[in-house]
């Protein structure tokens, strides 16, 4: 049996050579570091990106994929012309986004509806005129502030602990599950991410369309361009790197708030189990983080830049909470660990190394983007 299920294995990889896959937001930290790492495991694949450069650093992604014959398109998804020469594709990773939960707030929403939003439309339309499977990476913040505001917890020595019994559904020690409560607002961001999930929905019932939600936590890594409201782990370890202020915001001022957080290797290990066996998880919605085992506060992130850098730098404490914020979120994996038992394993310290290596030797393209 077991001998059978490897060569079901090997099988399923040996077809996968001759995909063509279309990696949206394709020089983002996210699209970049799957590009890559998809080009190393298959070799024979054709990995093709699209991007449209608008965030700081992303150019510095395209000696990267060029060097492992990775094709870079520079386009937007907004533009349903820019899909017009790309060509036959058989899987489309939806990894382009406005990522900022402030988004809108102090603004015209415009640019982040058009592109999370519209732009997932003109990116559903093409997989479906490709017969492509298709795999959206979405987000956590589809869950509504206000309830997520309602979590029970603890308040601990270094941060904040949820409680065993809430008032909520979905929710536990365990963290959030995909059955925690909708109804509210969530920011714009997050209402862009989750109605292109609703879109998603419609399109594999009434279409036939193959899909697969991965809805994910604090993602992070090398080649991050981490700044104040999204990319949270380089932009304090840069902090600490370059001996920058920085500041504890709300929930008591003293940097307790929790988040689960993501190696991209480790994102990278389940988005190949899907698109090696795509139909265990089409038409799935999965919570994806590093759950309660790779969570940290920011007093413990601070300790960890602390440990792997040699620096103390000063930290402010600011009482007043940020519009938006909320003082813990982990992912409850279960569901996905369920369906094919993936588990993430790069714990916190070594995620702060590993960047930390990775600003050390670049630290001359990086130090006017990150510093």
């Amino acid at each position: 049996m077991i001998s059978l299920i490897i060569c079901d294995l090997i099988t399923q990889e040996q077809d996968f050579m001759n995909e063509t896959i279309l990696i949206t937001g394709g020089c983002g930290f996210v699209g970049s570091n799957l590009a890559i790492l998809l080009k190393k495991d298959f070799p024979e694949a054709k990995i093709i990106v699209i991007d449209n450069l608008k965030r700081r650093g992303s150019e510095l992604n395209i000696s990267r994929l060029e060097e492992f014959e990775i094709e870079f398109i520079h386009g937007d998804i907004r533009n349903k012309e820019d899909f017009e020469g790309i060509g036959e594709i058989s899987i489309l990773i939806e990894a382009a986004a406005e990522p900022s939960v402030l988004s809108g707030l102090d603004s015209t929403p415009d640019y982040v509806l058009n592109t999370n939003l519209n732009g997932t439309i003109n990116c559903l339309n093409f997989a479906l005129k490709n017969n492509a499977k298709f795999i959206f990476l979405s987000t956590s913040r589809i869950y509504p502030i206000l309830n997520l505001n309602k979590i029970l917890y603890t308040e601990g020595d270094t941060r904040f602990e949820i409680t065993k019994n809430q008032n909520l559904s979905g929710v536990s020690e365990k963290g959030i599950s995909e059955s925690f409560p909708l109804d509210g607002a969530r920011s714009f961001y997050g209402a862009s991410k989750l109605s292109s999930e609703l879109l998603i929905q419609e399109y594999t019932e009434f279409y036939g369309l193959k899909a697969i939600i991965n809805r994910c936590g604090v993602i992070t890594g090398p080649w991050q361009m981490g700044k104040i409201d999204q990319g949270v782990i380089v932009l304090w370890l840069t902090r600490h790197y370059w001996k920058k202020k920085l500041s504890y915001i709300g929930f008591g001022g003293h940097g307790k708030q929790v988040r689960d957080i993501l190696h991209i290797n480790d994102l990278f290990k389940l988005i190949k189990i899907q698109i090696t066996d795509f139909d265990t998880f089409s038409n799935e919605i999965c919570n994806v983080g590093g759950g309660l085992d790779i969570s940290v506060s920011l007093k413990e992130l601070s300790s960890l830049c602390r440990d792997v850098t040699g620096n103390k730098i000063s930290i402010d404490n600011i009482y007043k909470n940020r519009l938006a914020d909320i003082p813990i979120y982990i992912s409850d994996n279960s569901k996905i660990k369920s369906l094919c038992g993936w588990t993430p394993s790069i714990k916190p310290k070594e995620i702060i190394i590993d960047i930390f290596e990775w600003i050390k030797a670049n630290e001359a393209s990086l130090k006017n983007i990150l510093k």
